[in-house]
């Protein structure tokens, strides 16, 4: 999911750069009104972490997949909230600079790509203090749709830009073919990616709850 050098024109990638610059601006706005900030702060460094080192662990899976990373950005804006948005950029600039994971001229793209459904699944996740406590299986529910939802949302914005900027030099049919066949594979991974934020959920949730509290 991510996208590399070389593979949208210009336009696009300062496009990306000048949505993600946006974000950015407003996440720290947003920080800078938080009274437990010097808390979210570490938090948000430890998951940064966290999301750089799910990149390098690969998960042997079927065709059309041979494996697969976790995301994680669902769970990034379930457990951090806009602080996301600044961690997902710092995470995704290692992987580019380290393991050419994407490119640093697609930064900005892939910042929006992961980015911006995890602000979705924050709001999301958000709903739960709605739920009464006797029904606190809806809550694991919203956990589950939060770390899910975000990355069927990264697999829809990433399909779309590769399809709208297919070369003329390939076989656009051939090329769509494998991105719906991609977009099918990552119903799998949205799956497996709720299960694992209800897993890091409930366990906060027993050991330390505060670090839900955004």
């Amino acid at each position: 999911m991510h996208i590399p050098d070389g593979f949208v024109a210009p336009s696009i990638c300062i496009a990306g750069y000048g949505i993600s610059g946006g974000m950015i601006w407003y996440s720290l706005r947003v920080i800078k009104q938080d009274r437990f900030s010097q808390a979210n702060i570490p938090k948000s460094a430890l998951f940064t972490a966290v999301f750089f080192v799910a990149s390098l662990i690969h998960i042997p899976a079927p065709p059309p997949l041979t494996s697969f990373h976790l995301v994680l950005n669902g769970m990034m804006g379930t457990l951090l909230g806009y602080y996301a948005f600044l961690a997902i950029p710092i995470g995704l600039f290692f992987q580019a600079v380290m393991f050419q994971h994407g490119g640093m001229s697609t930064l900005g793209l892939n910042a929006v790509i992961m980015g911006l459904p995890a602000i979705v699944a924050y709001s999301l996740f958000r709903l739960r203090s709605k739920i009464p406590q006797k029904r606190q299986f809806l809550a694991k529910a919203l956990a589950f749709l939060s770390g899910s939802s975000a990355v069927l949302l990264s697999a829809l914005i990433f399909a779309s830009i590769s399809i709208s900027t297919i070369s003329p030099e390939f076989d656009a049919d051939a090329e769509k073919f494998a991105i719906y066949i991609s977009l099918g594979s990552y119903l799998i991974q949205a799956f497996i990616e709720g299960l694992f934020t209800v897993m890091i959920v409930s366990f906060l949730e027993r050991v330390k709850p505060e670090l839900l509290k955004i």
